[in-house]
C-alpha cells in the first residue's frame, strides 16, 4: 500500500512507524520479515524526509537490536521447515531498511556510527556464500555509510578489512557477486585512509583489478544472452505443463501433478514449497549448483533480469569509484556529482594553465589504473550502448527499464573520462593519436542525432569531456580534428538545447576549435561560421552566464592572424560588437545584482572590459 505515495501521510499521521517498530521483535520470523519489509517500502517510497522522521521516531533502536538478534541466529536456525521466513530473510529486509535510512539522513549514519552497526554488516557480507542477497544489501549499506565518514574510521578493524578482501578474492562469476565485489572496493576505496600501511599496496591493486573485471565484461553480448535464457528457459517450463495436461492415466497424473507445480511456481502461490526444497538442499551441505551459481536462491522466475541489473549497477559504481579515485586529494570534489558538474569558476582555473598543474592522483593509483588498463576500458564504455542489446530489452515489457540503465553507464564512463582527462598524463591515454582518436569519438557521440540534444544529463556529461579534452589538445599544440559537419552541430547544440552548462560548454568548444582553426592557411570559411554562431548566442541567449561564454569564445577566435581578420571583416565583427555592447552592460546592470552569484558576476565584469578592449583592437586593425 505504501507504494502508492499518496497514502503514506494518512499512515504517518496514525503513527505506523511507531507500531511496526515493536513488531520487528515479535516472537514469529514471519511477521519480522513482514514488518522490516513494509517499513523498508516505507522508507523507498517516502523519501528522505519519511527517512528523517522514521529516525526521529527512534526507529533504530529496535531495528539495532533485530539486526544483532539476526547475526546471532545465522548459524543457529538453518531456516524452519515450517516457515517460509528464514533468519537470512528477515536480516535482509532489516539491512534495507537501515541503508535507505542511512543514504537519506545524517542522524541515521550518527546513530549507526555510534550503536556500533558496522560488525553487523560485515557478517551479513560474510554470508555471501550462503546468501547472497544478503551479502549485496549489506554492502550497498557499507559502501554508503563509509562514504565521507571520519568518525566511523576509528571503529575500523582487522576483521572489517578481512572480511570486505575476502570478498574481492571470491571467484564466482554471477553477475550479483561482480556486483558484490565492486561494491566492497568502493567501501575499501572510502576506508583506505585505515588500511594498515604494510596491506595498503595489495590491498589497492586487488582493488582496482576488481573495478577493472567489472569493465572488461561486455553489457552488449551479455544482455541478449541472458534474455535469450528467460526465453527459453520460460518455453521449457511452459511445455512442462502442457506435456503434463495432455498425459493421461494415474500415473500420468501423478506426474501431472509434479510439472505442473513447477510451472506453477513462476506464478506464486506454490512457490513456498519449491524453495524450501532447495533451502534443503543448500543446508544440507550438498554441493553447489553447477559453476558456484546461486540463481537457485532467487525467487523463481526473474534471475536472468535479476543478473543483468546486477551487471550495470556493477559497471556503473566502478566508474563512480574511479570518478573518485581521479580527484581523491581534493575531498571538495570527492563527491562525484560535483566532480562532474562543470561549472564556470572550474572552467576558469582550466583556463589559466591548471590543465599543468602537478597529476592530482598518487603514484600508486595511477599506476595501479594503468596496469589494468583502466583509461581503455572507460573509453570502450563511453560508447553508445550496442543497439542489439537496446533493441531486446525494448521488445520485452519487464527488461525496458534496463535500456535507462545502459545509458547511464554510458554517462558515468563520459565524466570518468573528464576526470581522467584532468588527472592523467597524455601517454597513458594514448599519446598524440590516442587523444585524437578520442576527441573525433566524443565529437560523432555529441552530433549523431537530433535525439541526443534532449538527452540532458548525456549532454552534459560529453561535453564537458570534450571541452577538456580540446583545452589539453590546444594547450599540447595537438592538431585537432573536427569536421565542419560537427562544428555545425556544436553550434546546434549551444543554441537549442535546455541545459545552461551545455550552452556554455559547447560555446567553449566552438572558441577552442576556433582559436586552433586560426593559426590554419586557408580557415577563414569555417571561422566565419563559427563566428555567426558565436554572435547570434552573444545577442539573443537569455541567460547572461552564456552571452559572456560566446563573447569569451570569439575573443578567443578572432584574437590574431590573417585569416581570422578576413573572417572578422567578413561577417562585419567590428560593427557587431559595437551595437552589442550597450545591451550587454544595460543587461549585466538589470539583471546582474539578483540572478547571478558573485563568482560569476565577477567573470561577467571582466568580459565586459574585455569587450571594451578587443572593439579598440578589432578599430585598430580597421584604419591599418
Amino acid at each position: 500500500m505504501v507504494q502508492q505515495s499518496l497514502t503514506i501521510p494518512s499512515f504517518l499521521q496514525r503513527d505506523a512507524v511507531r507500531r511496526l517498530g515493536p513488531l520487528l521483535l515479535d516472537p514469529c520470523v514471519a511477521v519480522r520479515e513482514t514488518a522490516a519489509g513494509a517499513l523498508r517500502n516505507l522508507s523507498v517510497c517516502g523519501g528522505p524526509d519519511v527517512c528523517e522522521d522514521m529516525v526521529r521516531q527512534d526507529i533504530l533502536t529496535p531495528l539495532t537490536k533485530l539486526l544483532r538478534e539476526c547475526c546471532s541466529g545465522f548459524e543457529v536456525s538453518p531456516g524452519q521447515k515450517n516457515s517460509k521466513s528464514t533468519v537470512e530473510d528477515v536480516a535482509n529486509e532489516a539491512v534495507n531498511l537501515l541503508w535507505n535510512l542511512c543514504e537519506n539522513s545524517s542522524r541515521a549514519v550518527s546513530v549507526f556510527n555510534k550503536a556500533g552497526l558496522l560488525d553487523v554488516l560485515v557478517l551479513c557480507l560474510e554470508r555471501h556464500e550462503q546468501k547472497v542477497e544478503l551479502a549485496l544489501s549489506a554492502a550497498h549499506c557499507l559502501h554508503t555509510v563509509t562514504e565521507e565518514n571520519a568518525e566511523l574510521l576509528g571503529s575500523v578493524n582487522v576483521a572489517v578489512l578481512s572480511a570486505l578482501e575476502a570478498v574481492l578474492l571470491s571467484t564466482h562469476t554471477d553477475m550479483q557477486h561482480t556486483l558484490l565485489r565492486t561494491l566492497s572496493a568502493g567501501s575499501l576505496w572510502n576506508l583506505k585512509n585505515s588500511i594498515p600501511a604494510g596491506r595498503q599496496a595489495q590491498t589497492l591493486s586487488a582493488l582496482v583489478a576488481t573495478l577493472s573485471a567489472s569493465l572488461q565484461l561486455d553489457a552488449g553480448a551479455l544482455i541478449p544472452d541472458l534474455l535469450q535464457a528467460e526465453a527459453v528457459r520460460f518455453a521449457a517450463e511452459a511445455n512442462d505443463a502442457n506435456d503434463a495436461a495432455e498425459a493421461q492415466g494415474a500415473e500420468e497424473e501423478e506426474q501431472h501433478h509434479h510439472h505442473h507445480h513447477h510451472h506453477q511456481a513462476n506464478g506464486g502461490e506454490e512457490e513456498e514449497m519449491e524453495e524450501e526444497t532447495e533451502e534443503e538442499r543448500m543446508n544440507g551441505g550438498k554441493a553447489m549448483s553447477k559453476d558456484g551459481d546461486i540463481s537457485d536462491l532467487l525467487p523463481p522466475g526473474r534471475e536472468e533480469l535479476r543478473e543483468a541489473t546486477a551487471l550495470l549497477l556493477a559497471q556503473q559504481t566502478s566508474l563512480e569509484v574511479i570518478v573518485n579515485m581521479c580527484c581523491s586529494e581534493d575531498p571538495s570534489d570527492d563527491e562525484w556529482e560535483e566532480a562532474s558538474s562543470s561549472d564556470e569558476g572550474e572552467a576558469d582555473a582550466v583556463g589559466a594553465g591548471g590543465l599543468q598543474s602537478p597529476l592530482c592522483l598518487s603514484a600508486e593509483v595511477y599506476s595501479a589504473l594503468t596496469h589494468h588498463n583502466v583509461p581503455q576500458k572507460v573509453l570502450k564504455k563511453a560508447e553508445f550502448p550496442s543497439p542489439a542489446a537496446v533493441d531486446a530489452c525494448q521488445r520485452n515489457a519487464s527488461w525496458r527499464s534496463l535500456v535507462k540503465k545502459m545509458h547511464r553507464v554510458q554517462c558515468r564512463a563520459l565524466t570518468c573520462l573528464h576526470n581522467m582527462l584532468a588527472a592523467m598524463d597524455t601517454e597513458s591515454l594514448g599519446g598524440t593519436a590516442g587523444l585524437q582518436t578520442v576527441a573525433q569519438h566524443l565529437a560523432s557521440l555529441v552530433f549523431s542525432s537530433a535525439e541526443v540534444l534532449k538527452e540532458e544529463e548525456f549532454l552534459e556529461a560529453v561535453t564537458s569531456a570534450l571541452r577538456s579534452l580540446l583545452q589539453i589538445m590546444a594547450s599540447k599544440s595537438i592538431p585537432q580534428c573536427m569536421s565542419p559537419q560537427q562544428l555545425m552541430g556544436v553550434c546546434e547544440a549551444a543554441t537549442r538545447c535546455d541545459v545552461v552548462s551545455v550552452r556554455v560548454n559547447a560555446l567553449a568548444i566552438l572558441g577552442i576549435t576556433g582559436s586552433t582553426l586560426a593559426k590554419e592557411t586557408s580557415s577563414a570559411d569555417t571561422l566565419q561560421m563559427i563566428g555567426t554562431a558565436l554572435l547570434s548566442v552573444a545577442s539573443k541567449d537569455p541567460n547572461l552566464v552564456v552571452c559572456g561564454e560566446a563573447l569569451d569564445a570569439l575573443f578567443d577566435v578572432f584574437a590574431d592572424g590573417d585569416e581570422a581578420e578576413k573572417a572578422a571583416r567578413n561577417i562585419r565583427l567590428l560593427s557587431s560588437l559595437k551595437a552589442l555592447q550597450p545591451v550587454f552592460k544595460a543587461k549585466l546592470r538589470k539583471e546582474g545584482r539578483g540572478n547571478y552569484s558573485p563568482e560569476q558576476l565577477c567573470v561577467l565584469d571582466n568580459i565586459k572590459v574585455n569587450l571594451r578592449r578587443f572593439i579598440g583592437y578589432l578599430e585598430t586593425l580597421e584604419r591599418k
